[in-house]
Protein backbone atom coordinates (compact mmCIF):
# COMPACT_ATOMS: atom_id res chain seq x y z
CA UNK A 1 0.00 0.00 0.00
CA UNK A 2 1.63 3.33 -0.93
CA UNK A 3 1.68 6.08 1.73
CA UNK A 4 1.84 9.86 1.94
CA UNK A 5 4.02 11.94 3.69
CA UNK A 6 0.71 13.37 5.95
CA UNK A 7 0.74 9.71 7.07
CA UNK A 8 3.32 10.32 9.41
CA UNK A 9 3.07 13.93 10.44
CA UNK A 10 1.29 13.07 13.47
CA UNK A 11 -0.28 12.44 16.28
CA UNK A 12 -3.20 14.90 15.77
CA UNK A 13 -3.37 17.52 18.93
CA UNK A 14 -5.13 14.81 20.63
CA UNK A 15 -2.46 12.20 20.40
CA UNK A 16 -3.95 9.99 17.80
CA UNK A 17 -2.01 7.88 15.17
CA UNK A 18 -5.23 7.36 12.83
CA UNK A 19 -7.03 5.11 15.12
CA UNK A 20 -4.27 4.40 17.70
CA UNK A 21 -3.26 6.23 20.81
CA UNK A 22 -4.98 8.79 22.43
CA UNK A 23 -5.27 9.00 25.73
CA UNK A 24 -7.43 6.59 28.34
CA UNK A 25 -6.95 7.68 31.65
CA UNK A 26 -8.69 8.79 35.16
CA UNK A 27 -10.10 12.86 34.77
CA UNK A 28 -7.82 14.05 37.52
CA UNK A 29 -4.45 12.36 35.36
CA UNK A 30 -5.77 13.85 32.31
CA UNK A 31 -5.14 17.33 33.43
CA UNK A 32 -1.72 16.68 34.40
CA UNK A 33 -0.87 15.20 31.15
CA UNK A 34 -2.28 18.39 29.46
CA UNK A 35 0.39 20.15 31.41
CA UNK A 36 3.29 17.80 30.46
CA UNK A 37 2.04 17.90 26.73
CA UNK A 38 2.01 21.82 27.01
CA UNK A 39 5.38 21.55 28.62
CA UNK A 40 6.76 19.50 26.34
CA UNK A 41 5.18 21.45 23.18
CA UNK A 42 7.15 24.70 24.89
CA UNK A 43 10.31 23.01 24.66
CA UNK A 44 10.66 20.41 21.60
CA UNK A 45 11.76 23.48 19.42
CA UNK A 46 13.05 25.83 22.18
CA UNK A 47 17.07 26.11 21.64
CA UNK A 48 18.04 26.25 24.38
CA UNK A 49 16.08 23.26 25.88
CA UNK A 50 17.80 21.68 22.71
CA UNK A 51 21.10 22.83 22.81
CA UNK A 52 21.27 21.79 26.82
CA UNK A 53 19.94 18.16 25.54
CA UNK A 54 22.40 17.65 22.88
CA UNK A 55 25.26 19.08 24.58
CA UNK A 56 24.84 16.07 26.65
CA UNK A 57 23.99 13.51 23.81
CA UNK A 58 27.77 14.71 22.81
CA UNK A 59 29.52 14.95 25.60
CA UNK A 60 27.86 12.83 28.30
CA UNK A 61 26.12 10.03 26.22
CA UNK A 62 29.05 9.56 23.42
CA UNK A 63 27.25 10.24 19.97
CA UNK A 64 26.87 9.54 17.52
CA UNK A 65 26.94 6.29 18.17
CA UNK A 66 28.83 4.75 15.09
CA UNK A 67 27.48 2.69 12.03
CA UNK A 68 29.67 -0.50 11.96
CA UNK A 69 30.02 -3.01 8.51
CA UNK A 70 29.85 -6.27 10.02
CA UNK A 71 31.79 -7.90 7.25
CA UNK A 72 32.59 -11.04 8.68
CA UNK A 73 28.47 -12.17 9.95
CA UNK A 74 27.77 -10.77 6.11
CA UNK A 75 30.47 -13.49 4.44
CA UNK A 76 29.17 -15.78 6.95
CA UNK A 77 25.87 -15.77 5.62
CA UNK A 78 27.09 -15.20 2.19
CA UNK A 79 24.10 -12.69 1.08
CA UNK A 80 23.29 -9.12 1.97
CA UNK A 81 25.99 -6.82 4.02
CA UNK A 82 24.77 -6.13 7.24
CA UNK A 83 25.44 -2.50 9.31
CA UNK A 84 25.03 -2.37 12.46
CA UNK A 85 23.99 0.96 14.55
CA UNK A 86 25.75 1.11 17.58
CA UNK A 87 23.14 2.00 20.09
CA UNK A 88 25.06 -0.19 22.14
CA UNK A 89 27.61 2.17 22.74
CA UNK A 90 25.85 4.73 24.08
CA UNK A 91 26.81 5.83 28.12
CA UNK A 92 24.61 3.24 29.97
CA UNK A 93 24.79 0.74 27.40
CA UNK A 94 21.62 1.31 25.05
CA UNK A 95 19.17 3.69 23.14
CA UNK A 96 17.50 4.35 26.37
CA UNK A 97 19.38 7.02 27.60
CA UNK A 98 18.39 8.69 24.71
CA UNK A 99 14.63 9.73 26.40
CA UNK A 100 15.57 9.34 29.72
CA UNK A 101 17.47 12.95 29.38
CA UNK A 102 15.37 14.59 27.71
CA UNK A 103 12.29 13.50 30.02
CA UNK A 104 14.73 13.64 33.05
CA UNK A 105 15.19 17.70 31.82
CA UNK A 106 11.26 18.46 30.90
CA UNK A 107 10.24 17.17 34.83
CA UNK A 108 13.41 19.51 36.24
CA UNK A 109 12.04 21.94 34.23
CA UNK A 110 8.54 21.37 35.78
CA UNK A 111 9.27 21.31 39.32
CA UNK A 112 8.88 17.71 39.63
CA UNK A 113 10.67 15.72 42.76
CA UNK A 114 11.08 12.52 41.63
CA UNK A 115 11.13 10.50 38.25
CA UNK A 116 9.17 6.93 38.26
CA UNK A 117 9.40 4.45 35.81
CA UNK A 118 8.67 0.37 35.01
CA UNK A 119 11.49 -1.47 33.36
CA UNK A 120 11.71 -5.04 32.14
CA UNK A 121 15.10 -5.44 31.27
CA UNK A 122 16.67 -2.99 33.15
CA UNK A 123 18.04 -0.83 30.79
CA UNK A 124 15.58 2.14 31.02
CA UNK A 125 15.88 2.02 34.73
CA UNK A 126 19.61 2.41 34.86
CA UNK A 127 19.05 4.99 31.81
CA UNK A 128 16.73 6.57 33.85
CA UNK A 129 18.44 5.97 37.48
CA UNK A 130 21.52 7.56 35.28
CA UNK A 131 19.47 10.90 33.97
CA UNK A 132 17.78 11.45 37.81
CA UNK A 133 21.76 11.67 39.39
CA UNK A 134 22.80 13.96 36.78
CA UNK A 135 19.91 16.34 37.06
CA UNK A 136 19.14 16.06 40.84
CA UNK A 137 15.59 13.99 41.20
CA UNK A 138 14.77 11.16 43.31
CA UNK A 139 14.10 8.18 41.01
CA UNK A 140 11.64 5.17 41.97
CA UNK A 141 11.81 2.16 39.28
CA UNK A 142 9.26 -0.80 39.43
CA UNK A 143 10.52 -4.25 38.22
CA UNK A 144 8.94 -7.47 37.82
CA UNK A 145 10.49 -9.85 40.62
CA UNK A 146 10.91 -12.00 37.79
CA UNK A 147 13.00 -9.83 35.74
CA UNK A 148 14.93 -8.55 38.54
CA UNK A 149 16.07 -12.45 38.75
CA UNK A 150 17.06 -12.12 35.42
CA UNK A 151 18.86 -9.16 35.15
CA UNK A 152 20.68 -8.75 38.43
CA UNK A 153 23.42 -6.80 37.08
CA UNK A 154 21.23 -3.68 35.89
CA UNK A 155 19.64 -3.87 39.11
CA UNK A 156 22.77 -3.66 40.77
CA UNK A 157 23.81 -0.49 38.55
CA UNK A 158 20.20 1.23 39.48
CA UNK A 159 21.30 1.32 43.41
CA UNK A 160 24.37 2.09 42.83
CA UNK A 161 22.58 5.14 41.10
CA UNK A 162 20.78 6.21 43.73
CA UNK A 163 17.37 4.62 42.37
CA UNK A 164 14.89 2.66 44.47
CA UNK A 165 14.12 -0.34 42.89
CA UNK A 166 10.78 -1.57 43.98
CA UNK A 167 9.86 -5.56 43.20
CA UNK A 168 6.60 -6.50 41.57
CA UNK A 169 5.16 -9.14 42.67
CA UNK A 170 2.00 -9.50 41.48
CA UNK A 171 1.02 -11.45 37.73
CA UNK A 172 3.56 -12.74 36.18
CA UNK A 173 5.86 -10.72 37.66
CA UNK A 174 7.31 -9.02 34.78
CA UNK A 175 6.97 -5.83 32.73
CA UNK A 176 3.87 -5.97 31.91
CA UNK A 177 2.42 -6.24 35.86
CA UNK A 178 5.73 -3.82 36.29
CA UNK A 179 3.80 -0.98 34.19
CA UNK A 180 0.53 -1.81 36.37
CA UNK A 181 2.30 -0.88 39.81
CA UNK A 182 3.96 2.09 38.39
CA UNK A 183 0.94 3.80 36.61
CA UNK A 184 -0.58 2.92 40.49
CA UNK A 185 1.89 4.65 42.08
CA UNK A 186 1.43 7.51 39.36
CA UNK A 187 -2.17 7.87 39.94
CA UNK A 188 -1.17 8.05 43.63
CA UNK A 189 0.80 11.71 43.06
CA UNK A 190 0.70 12.79 39.92
CA UNK A 191 1.71 16.36 41.20
CA UNK A 192 5.52 15.53 42.79
CA UNK A 193 6.15 12.59 40.70
CA UNK A 194 6.85 12.30 36.81
CA UNK A 195 6.29 9.39 34.94
CA UNK A 196 8.99 8.18 32.09
CA UNK A 197 7.40 6.06 30.13
CA UNK A 198 10.39 3.54 28.88
CA UNK A 199 8.64 3.06 25.11
CA UNK A 200 6.60 4.95 22.67
CA UNK A 201 3.70 3.57 24.79
CA UNK A 202 1.45 5.03 27.11
CA UNK A 203 -0.89 7.66 27.10
CA UNK A 204 -0.35 11.28 24.72
CA UNK A 205 1.69 12.76 25.31
CA UNK A 206 4.36 10.24 25.44
CA UNK A 207 4.47 8.05 22.53
CA UNK A 208 4.74 10.76 20.63
CA UNK A 209 7.62 12.55 22.91
CA UNK A 210 9.76 9.50 23.48
CA UNK A 211 9.67 9.13 19.62
CA UNK A 212 10.95 12.98 18.73
CA UNK A 213 13.97 12.18 21.57
CA UNK A 214 14.51 8.94 20.05
CA UNK A 215 14.31 10.43 16.14
CA UNK A 216 18.45 11.38 16.67
CA UNK A 217 19.06 7.33 16.00
CA UNK A 218 17.70 7.50 12.73
CA UNK A 219 18.76 10.99 11.89
CA UNK A 220 22.72 9.96 12.15
CA UNK A 221 22.22 6.67 10.33
CA UNK A 222 20.71 8.23 7.58
CA UNK A 223 23.73 11.15 6.86
CA UNK A 224 26.51 8.26 8.36
CA UNK A 225 24.86 5.59 6.08
CA UNK A 226 24.60 7.54 3.10
CA UNK A 227 28.71 9.17 3.89
CA UNK A 228 29.75 5.71 4.37
CA UNK A 229 27.88 4.00 1.06
CA UNK A 230 26.48 6.61 -1.14
CA UNK A 231 23.43 5.40 -0.67
CA UNK A 232 20.68 4.95 1.70
CA UNK A 233 20.13 1.27 3.15
CA UNK A 234 17.84 -1.18 1.28
CA UNK A 235 16.52 -2.79 4.39
CA UNK A 236 16.42 -1.31 7.97
CA UNK A 237 15.71 -4.16 10.74
CA UNK A 238 15.41 -3.38 14.48
CA UNK A 239 13.31 -5.46 17.37
CA UNK A 240 10.21 -4.17 18.66
CA UNK A 241 8.32 -4.63 22.07
CA UNK A 242 6.91 -1.42 22.91
CA UNK A 243 9.26 -0.14 20.04
CA UNK A 244 11.25 3.02 20.86
CA UNK A 245 14.71 1.92 19.14
CA UNK A 246 12.40 0.94 16.26
CA UNK A 247 10.66 4.31 15.98
CA UNK A 248 14.06 5.89 16.63
CA UNK A 249 15.12 4.60 13.46
CA UNK A 250 12.40 3.45 11.35
CA UNK A 251 11.05 7.77 11.58
CA UNK A 252 13.98 9.55 9.42
CA UNK A 253 13.04 6.30 6.79
CA UNK A 254 9.22 6.24 6.46
CA UNK A 255 9.08 8.85 3.40
CA UNK A 256 11.70 6.60 1.81
CA UNK A 257 9.53 4.12 -0.29
CA UNK A 258 12.42 2.29 -1.31
CA UNK A 259 13.86 1.12 2.01
CA UNK A 260 12.25 -1.67 3.30
CA UNK A 261 12.12 -1.63 7.18
CA UNK A 262 11.05 -4.54 9.06
CA UNK A 263 9.79 -5.00 12.92
CA UNK A 264 11.03 -8.05 14.32
CA UNK A 265 8.74 -9.14 17.72
CA UNK A 266 9.26 -12.08 20.15
CA UNK A 267 7.78 -15.23 19.27
CA UNK A 268 9.29 -16.79 22.27
CA UNK A 269 8.79 -20.77 22.29
CA UNK A 270 6.29 -20.81 19.91
CA UNK A 271 3.21 -18.67 18.85
CA UNK A 272 0.71 -20.68 21.29
CA UNK A 273 -0.90 -18.38 23.20
CA UNK A 274 1.45 -17.66 26.48
CA UNK A 275 4.39 -18.57 25.04
CA UNK A 276 5.15 -15.71 22.75
CA UNK A 277 5.11 -11.63 22.63
CA UNK A 278 3.83 -11.14 18.93
CA UNK A 279 1.56 -8.13 19.30
CA UNK A 280 1.16 -6.89 15.96
CA UNK A 281 1.65 -10.24 14.02
CA UNK A 282 -1.50 -11.94 16.47
CA UNK A 283 -3.02 -9.45 18.20
CA UNK A 284 -5.75 -7.15 17.83
CA UNK A 285 -6.83 -3.56 18.55
CA UNK A 286 -7.68 -2.87 22.28
CA UNK A 287 -6.76 -0.38 25.08
CA UNK A 288 -4.02 -1.25 27.33
CA UNK A 289 -2.44 1.52 29.83
CA UNK A 290 -3.76 4.40 28.69
CA UNK A 291 -3.83 3.83 25.09
CA UNK A 292 -5.37 1.95 21.69
CA UNK A 293 -3.00 -0.31 19.67
CA UNK A 294 -2.70 -3.82 18.90
CA UNK A 295 -3.32 -5.85 21.92
CA UNK A 296 -2.71 -9.53 22.88
CA UNK A 297 -5.73 -10.08 24.45
CA UNK A 298 -8.50 -12.33 25.28
CA UNK A 299 -12.34 -12.32 24.41
CA UNK A 300 -12.90 -9.83 27.14
CA UNK A 301 -10.24 -7.66 26.12
CA UNK A 302 -7.77 -8.45 28.95
CA UNK A 303 -4.28 -8.87 28.19
CA UNK A 304 -3.08 -12.33 27.66
CA UNK A 305 -0.05 -13.31 29.29
CA UNK A 306 3.11 -13.13 27.59
CA UNK A 307 6.74 -14.58 27.14
CA UNK A 308 10.27 -13.56 25.62
CA UNK A 309 13.53 -14.72 26.64
CA UNK A 310 14.08 -10.64 26.31
CA UNK A 311 13.21 -9.37 29.41
CA UNK A 312 12.76 -5.92 27.40
CA UNK A 313 10.20 -7.58 24.47
CA UNK A 314 7.90 -9.69 26.85
CA UNK A 315 4.50 -6.56 26.62
CA UNK A 316 1.41 -7.69 25.06
CA UNK A 317 0.89 -4.11 23.54
CA UNK A 318 2.99 -1.85 21.46
CA UNK A 319 3.64 1.78 20.43
CA UNK A 320 0.34 3.39 18.61
CA UNK A 321 2.58 4.62 15.81
CA UNK A 322 3.64 0.91 15.02
CA UNK A 323 0.41 0.26 14.80
CA UNK A 324 -1.00 2.61 11.95
CA UNK A 325 2.59 1.42 10.06
CA UNK A 326 1.47 -2.33 10.27
CA UNK A 327 -1.90 -0.82 9.06
CA UNK A 328 -0.45 1.62 6.06
CA UNK A 329 1.87 -1.74 5.05
CA UNK A 330 4.71 0.49 5.63
CA UNK A 331 6.80 -1.60 7.88
CA UNK A 332 6.98 -5.39 7.86
CA UNK A 333 6.69 -6.71 11.34
CA UNK A 334 7.90 -10.45 11.03
CA UNK A 335 8.77 -12.61 14.01
CA UNK A 336 12.13 -14.27 15.68
CA UNK A 337 12.10 -17.12 18.39
CA UNK A 338 14.27 -17.74 21.50
CA UNK A 339 16.66 -19.98 19.93
CA UNK A 340 16.81 -17.74 16.59
CA UNK A 341 18.03 -15.01 19.23
CA UNK A 342 20.29 -16.79 21.62
CA UNK A 343 22.00 -18.24 17.69
CA UNK A 344 22.52 -14.68 16.68
CA UNK A 345 23.66 -13.66 20.19
CA UNK A 346 26.85 -16.20 19.77
CA UNK A 347 27.12 -15.51 16.00
CA UNK A 348 27.80 -11.53 16.65
CA UNK A 349 29.60 -12.31 19.74
CA UNK A 350 31.72 -15.02 18.08
CA UNK A 351 32.11 -13.14 14.65
CA UNK A 352 32.59 -10.06 15.41
CA UNK A 353 33.29 -9.47 19.02
CA UNK A 354 29.94 -7.76 19.79
CA UNK A 355 27.40 -9.20 22.81
CA UNK A 356 24.23 -7.92 21.89
CA UNK A 357 21.51 -7.55 24.05
CA UNK A 358 18.95 -10.11 23.66
CA UNK A 359 16.33 -7.90 22.69
CA UNK A 360 19.13 -7.01 20.18
CA UNK A 361 19.44 -10.21 19.25
CA UNK A 362 15.76 -10.76 17.79
CA UNK A 363 16.64 -8.34 15.31
CA UNK A 364 20.11 -9.34 14.43
CA UNK A 365 18.60 -12.84 14.29
CA UNK A 366 16.10 -11.43 11.40
CA UNK A 367 18.68 -9.81 9.95
CA UNK A 368 20.50 -12.82 8.95
CA UNK A 369 17.91 -14.96 7.45
CA UNK A 370 17.02 -11.72 5.15
CA UNK A 371 21.11 -11.29 4.05
CA UNK A 372 21.13 -15.09 3.42
CA UNK A 373 18.14 -14.37 1.01
CA UNK A 374 19.57 -11.04 -0.70
CA UNK A 375 22.56 -10.41 -3.49
CA UNK A 376 25.62 -9.31 -2.03
CA UNK A 377 25.06 -5.80 -3.51
CA UNK A 378 22.11 -5.15 -1.06
CA UNK A 379 22.50 -3.55 2.34
CA UNK A 380 20.71 -4.22 5.58
CA UNK A 381 20.95 -1.46 8.87
CA UNK A 382 20.32 -2.98 11.85
CA UNK A 383 19.91 -0.55 15.47
CA UNK A 384 21.96 -2.74 17.58
CA UNK A 385 19.93 -1.38 20.52
CA UNK A 386 21.92 -2.52 23.35
CA UNK A 387 24.44 -4.38 24.57
CA UNK A 388 24.97 -7.75 26.59
CA UNK A 389 26.15 -7.06 29.69
CA UNK A 390 23.16 -7.38 31.56
CA UNK A 391 22.15 -11.11 29.66
CA UNK A 392 25.55 -12.70 30.26
CA UNK A 393 25.18 -14.22 33.63
CA UNK A 394 21.59 -15.33 32.47
CA UNK A 395 22.71 -16.48 29.22
CA UNK A 396 25.69 -18.99 30.42
CA UNK A 397 23.29 -20.25 33.14
CA UNK A 398 20.50 -21.28 31.05
CA UNK A 399 22.77 -22.15 27.40
CA UNK A 400 25.89 -22.30 28.46
CA UNK A 401 26.80 -25.86 28.08
CA UNK A 402 25.01 -25.55 24.32
CA UNK A 403 27.85 -23.27 22.87
CA UNK A 404 30.85 -24.21 25.15
CA UNK A 405 30.69 -21.56 28.20
CA UNK A 406 30.70 -23.65 30.99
Amino acid sequence: MKTELKSFQLPDEKGYFGPYGGSFVPPQLQGVLDEITQAYMEIKDDEQFLTELHALYKHYVGRPSPIFHARSLSEKMGGAQIYLKREDLNHTGAHKINHCLGQALLAKKMGKQTLIAETGAGQHGVALATAAALVGLKCDIYMGEVDIAKEKPNVIRMKILGARVISVTRGTKTLKDAVDEAFEAYLGDPITQFYAIGSVVGPHPFPMMVRDFQSIVGREARQQFREMTGSLPDNLVACVGGGSNAMGLFTAFLDDEEVLIYGVEPSGLSLREGEHAATLTLGKPGVLHGFKSYLLQDEKGNPLKVYSVASGLDYPGVGPQHSLLKDLERVTYVTAGDSEAIDAFFDLSRFEGIIPALESAHAVAFALKLAGKLEKDKTILVNLSGRGDKDIDYVAETYGKDYGVV
